[in-house]
């Protein structure tokens, strides 16, 4: 079956939110790529570690993005995430130079929409109204002072 595709129409972006993000160890990654004070890494070793942290930049960027658009337009978090998204897709369309000011760039990158997406999901979850009508009755009630 060589050559054969599949292509997948996937408008709403929901096969990537089914997804979880392989967060531990592309932090760590992260950590170890910004310590690098003097590192003497081969170029396509920095580009093989820049192009990992496109991908998961990448990938982080679309949970931003499902978040914010989550949130009401009234929201000024909504505002700012695009504004992060914005800048994000123009650093992720820059090409990738195999050096080591290009990979720590994109782990900033990846950083700072982790940032975001940590503030999205608490605002998210915030805004979240209850799921059952009965709940916001007795929202802050103990089972005692419902009786």
């Amino acid at each position: 079956m060589s050559g054969a595709y599949a292509v997948l129409h996937d408008p709403e972006g929901l096969l990537d939110a089914e997804l979880p993000l392989d967060r531990a160890p592309h932090e760590a990654l992260v950590t170890a790529v910004l310590a690098w004070n003097d590192p003497d890494l081969a170029p396509r070793d920095y580009e093989q570690i820049a192009l990992q942290l496109t991908g998961h930049a990448r990938a982080v960027a679309a949970d931003v993005r499902r978040l914010a658009a989550a949130l009401p337009k009234s929201d000024g978090r909504g505002a700012l995430a695009e504004l992060i998204l914005r800048e994000a897709d123009g650093r992720l369309s820059a090409p990738l130079n195999g050096t080591a000011h290009c990979a720590q760039n994109r782990a900033r990158l990846v950083q700072a929409l982790y940032t975001r997406l940590d503030r999205l999901t608490e605002a998210v979850a915030a805004a979240k109204p209850p799921t059952r009508p009965h709940q916001a009755e007795n929202r802050g009630n103990t089972v005692s002072n419902l009786r």
